[in-house]
């Protein structure tokens, strides 16, 4: 079983302490317990310095709902436009990275067509002059041979 929060436990217990104690101690009526507890907030705004009655306090308090609005407002406006911003420099930074691998794909292909014609144009002069060779040994033992045959039969030097 997962572990789960007991915060919300203690706020519904504390939340249902705090009503019971304004009903016990209003003798069971809710209207004056209702009573006893606006006047127990606004003692202890008096002691924070928040001295306001309750339409002020509501006005004030939707006048601090728009300006944490706004705030809020401004605050995601400034995010997008940061993400887009940065959206579009790593854009940029790919197109770039792109580019730069496509040439590099390009020039390692000149390079390795420049490498495979030199190999062959290297092969293709050592076979010449290995069949240049094997042919020069050939007509050589042919000579050797047709002389060597030629003077068997007198027709030799």
């Amino acid at each position: 079983m997962a572990a789960r929060s007991r915060l919300p436990l203690a706020l519904g217990l504390t939340a249902f302490g705090g009503l019971g104690y304004y009903i016990y101690s209003a003798g069971g009526s809710p209207k004056v317990a209702e009573k006893k507890f606006e006047h127990d907030v606004a003692a202890a705004g008096a002691k924070l310095g928040i001295t306001s009655s309750g339409k002020e306090t509501k006005k004030q308090g939707e006048v601090l709902l728009k300006e944490a609005g706004s705030k809020l407002d401004s605050t995601v406006n400034s995010i997008r436009s940061d993400l887009r911003s940065d959206t579009a420099k790593f854009d940029q930074k790919v197109g770039e990275t792109v580019t730069a691998a496509e040439n590099k794909a390009v020039e390692l292909e000149k390079e390795a067509a420049k490498r495979f014609n030199n190999i062959k144009e290297a092969t293709r002069k050592d076979l010449s002059q290995t069949v240049d060779s094997f042919d020069k040994t050939v007509e050589r033992k042919a000579a050797e041979a047709k002389s060597g045959l030629s003077s068997w039969f007198g027709f030799g030097k």
